[in-house]
């Protein structure tokens, strides 16, 4: 296998190029190493020296303007897809774990009669949080190998980060506001084992799709290569 000064500078340049989930973003850059080697090989059993048959392995494959969008497109949608997957599984599940909660949670003693808006809120706060692990699982099928991909996967993905940066201080907000129309505060949970599980597991939510929100927001940026031996002119 070849292995010499091009190839290694431009997979380092496009290693620095790609952003995304780091599996797969190695996987990616190592599949083109070893695509640049073997061309590179093939050259050089053809009489040419090293140099030379690096130089055209490389020129063959593309230069890191040309390649790059379409590995930080399928990047993007590795993004895209994880984030859409969270959002499908744990957005319903914590609504059914507090759905639960509220039901066995003890009344507050010094708040018999809960305000107006208590009932509407956390029916609408259900139904809301539903309906995005519904857009969640769109999310998730338009992401996927297949007929119904969309042709942009950045645009799905940038979409879902900033629907995510939303959608999570809007729920945080919402429970907050029931949380204190209930008359059911935070250190209550001490007294009540299955309360702060679900408090845990709220936090846990909400910090997981903020962060894969972000994750989406970056990874769905236009391309810019990094500086390189193939970027520099």
């Amino acid at each position: 296998m070849a292995s010499a000064s091009v190839i290694d500078d431009y997979v380092t340049t496009l290693a620095r190029t790609l952003r995304g989930p780091l599996r797969v973003r190695r996987d990616m850059v190592a599949e083109a190493r070893d695509s640049l080697a073997d061309t590179a090989d093939a050259y050089r059993a053809e009489g040419m020296d090293r140099g030379e048959a690096e130089r055209l392995a490389v020129a063959e494959f593309g230069t890191i303007t040309e390649i790059a969008p379409g590995y930080q497109e399928e990047l993007a949608a590795c993004q895209g897809r994880r984030t859409a997957a969270v959002l499908f599984v744990s957005v319903p599940l914590s609504t059914i774990v507090w759905s639960v909660i509220w039901r066995v949670y003890p009344q507050n003693p010094w708040t018999p009669v809960r305000p107006v808006w208590f009932s509407p809120l956390a029916h609408f706060l259900d139904w809301f949080q539903f309906g995005m692990g519904v857009l969640g699982a769109l999310a998730l099928l338009t992401l996927v190998r297949g007929p119904l991909r969309h042709r942009d996967p950045k645009i799905v993905t940038r979409a879902l980060g900033v629907l995510l940066w939303i959608q999570v201080p809007m729920v945080i907000g919402m429970s907050a506001a029931l949380t204190l129309g209930r008359g059911t505060m935070l250190l209550d949970a001490d007294l009540f084992p299955a309360g702060l599980f679900a408090c845990l597991f709220s936090y846990a939510v909400a910090g997981s799709l903020l962060f894969s929100a972000t994750r989406c927001l970056i990874v769905s940026r236009r391309t810019t290569p990094a500086r390189g031996p193939e970027t520099a002119n």
